[in-house]
């Protein structure tokens, strides 16, 4: 028959407490010593600490029971937002993995160059490069390439452009079968040494399983009788713009004579100009296949580069500078400056400092140069100091951050340097422009560039105070004065020769804030060589009217009458 206590449910907390008690006691297993009966007293003692001992089990048990609750309500709490950042984690990856796939996002294409049916040679060459799929200047450069027309091809910094005219110029040689004794069969053309030596690289892995030749010609050597040798080949012309800009139209209509008719010409550029079109209407032969890829973009710089701009004056430019370099010494970092004596001098000043860099600009001897690249290109982490020697066509891997410490001479110089960032497919880079407040209307010229840059705020506080001790040591130093002397001079010398003068007006300059970031106390004692504009329109009133009235050296009295 079944206990009374088991049928019906306790009628409360403490009955099926006491009955839990006389089943334990009956269960017990008895001791040796507990074979004689314990006294009344002591029996009713020990009920009494068991109680007591149960009691307070109870109150720990219930207590953890109470904090387990709390804790998995606040786990449960705090999973929901893990979860869903681990979501968006997942989420990124995949679209990682997608841009780096390069199947049809951004300027990559879904074609691989296994389509285009090259040769077994290029094709190797390309493998081993790591290449298998086409950016989008590729896919649409290289078919009419192969097929022998003209082309003129526009594409943003970082697009891959070079391969897109090296590979039909290695497959033209390659199916011509053109030896050493032909001649020279193609002829690239790049507006920079630094370039000239990345494309004669970048071809010289693209040649590796090829019997073909190549060389490099960097300067001014005549190549006259070796083009006179040329019976079919082609021409290549790298960042055109920029060649013209350097006026060197001349030489390039020299060079186009010299070569034969029967050719084939491709032009590339990332920034098309008028002055490119002049050449294309000078090389072409026939009417160009025109290959722009960057049609209908909103913005004209790389995708993943973040861009800002910040307001500084004058005083505090290098301390900022200073600051923001110390900060980010762990990453890959490039400074345009305006002028060789400016990169000179910064260099100098970082290193006494403590802020180890590279420097690169047009005075050093090109060993120098061509060594500095290579290093600061091997490089996981460093700070490079440049004028625009650096600032296109140079391919520098992982670089984090392109700062503009002096700002370009034009919009189309900004994109430029700040393509030296975010290169390539799922890229990311950052780029920040210096201003002082007098410059603030650079702004609206990036405006209506489509460059979208936002405004980076700095707080004075965390800026590092080594004014006072900047202006001892360049005080102290004899060379570290001359070189900041030099700087200042070139820096307010390129100021006054700036393109937009409405903005960057030498005659607004605080000179002894621009001193001031110069680590002077005082403007030092320099010939600029600067005059007033009010100056200049005198002197220019004054030579017509002598024009006019026939005043000169030898006629020092005028028109006789």
């Amino acid at each position: 028959m079944a206990d009374d206590s088991e049928q019906s449910p306790p009628c409360s907390s403490a009955t099926s407490d006491e009955a839990k008690k006389r089943k334990r006691k009956r269960n017990r297993p008895k001791k040796p010593s507990d074979s004689q009966p314990p006294k009344p007293d002591e029996t009713q003692q020990t009920e009494e600490e068991e109680e007591e001992a149960e009691e307070t089990q109870k109150k720990e048990n219930s207590k953890k029971d109470e904090k387990k609750k709390k804790k998995t309500k606040f786990n449960r709490e705090k999973t929901k937002p893990q979860e869903e950042e681990e979501e968006e984690e997942e989420k990124e990856k995949k679209k990682k993995k997608v841009k780096s796939s390069g199947v049809g996002c951004g300027i990559m294409s879904t074609e691989a160059f296994t389509s285009l049916g090259l040769s077994e040679p290029t094709l190797m060459a390309i493998n081993e490069m790591g290449f298998q799929h086409m950016t989008q200047i590729q896919a649409r450069a290289i078919p009419p390439l192969l097929y022998g027309r003209d082309v003129l091809g526009a594409a943003r910094t970082g697009s891959g452009k070079t391969l897109a005219f090296l590979i039909p110029a290695a497959e033209l040689l390659y199916h011509t079968s053109f030896r050493p004794r032909n001649g020279t069969g193609v002829v690239i053309i790049c507006p920079t040494r630094e370039l000239a030596i990345q494309t004669h690289a970048v071809a010289k892995s693209l040649l590796k399983y090829h019997s073909q030749t190549l060389g490099l010609v960097i300067g001014g050597v005549s190549r006259r009788g070796e083009a006179e040798r040329i019976v079919k080949g082609c021409l290549m012309i790298d960042e055109a713009d920029r060649i013209l800009e350097q006026n060197f139209e001349e030489d390039m209509k020299q060079i186009i004579k010299l070569l034969p008719k029967t050719r084939q010409t491709a032009i590339f550029s990332a920034t098309p100009t008028q002055k490119v079109e002049d050449l294309a209407r000078l090389s072409f032969q026939t009417t160009p296949i025109y290959v722009d890829v960057d049609d209908g973009r909103t913005e004209v710089t790389n995708e993943g580069l973040e861009q800002g701009y910040c307001v500084v004056p004058s005083a505090k430019r290098f301390i900022l500078l200073y600051s923001f370099l110390k900060r980010y010494l762990s990453k890959k970092v490039m400074v345009f400056f305006s002028s060789c004596d400016s990169v000179k001098f910064h260099s100098e000043l970082l290193r006494y400092a403590h802020v180890p860099c590279f420097d690169l600009h047009g005075k050093q001897k090109q060993k120098k140069r061509t060594s500095t690249i290579s290093e600061f290109s091997e490089a996981e982490s460093g700070i490079l100091l440049c004028t625009d020697v650096a600032g296109r066509g140079l391919d520098i891997p992982a670089v984090d951050w392109v700062v503009q410490y002096d700002p370009p001479s034009e919009p189309k110089w900004y994109i430029h340097r700040v393509g030296r960032t975010a290169r390539g497919e799922g890229a990311k880079g950052n780029a920040l422009l210096f201003l002082i407040p007098e410059e603030m209307r650079f702004l609206c010229y990036l405006k209506d560039a489509k460059i979208p840059v936002k405004e980076y705020e700095f707080s004075d506080k965390r800026l590092l105070n080594l004014q006072s001790e900047l202006e001892s040591l360049v005080g102290k130093n004899y060379y570290l004065n001359k070189s900041a002397k030099d700087a200042y001079k070139s820096y307010i010398s390129s100021y006054n020769s700036h393109n937009l003068k409405d903005i960057f007006n030498v005659h607004r300059l605080d000179l002894q804030a621009v001193a001031a970031s110069f680590c002077f106390s005082s403007p030092p004692r320099v010939n600029l060589n600067i005059e007033s504009s009010a100056s200049k329109n005198r002197e220019k009133t004054r030579k017509v009217r002598q024009a006019r009235h026939g005043f000169s050296e030898s006629n020092p009295y005028g028109r006789k009458k």
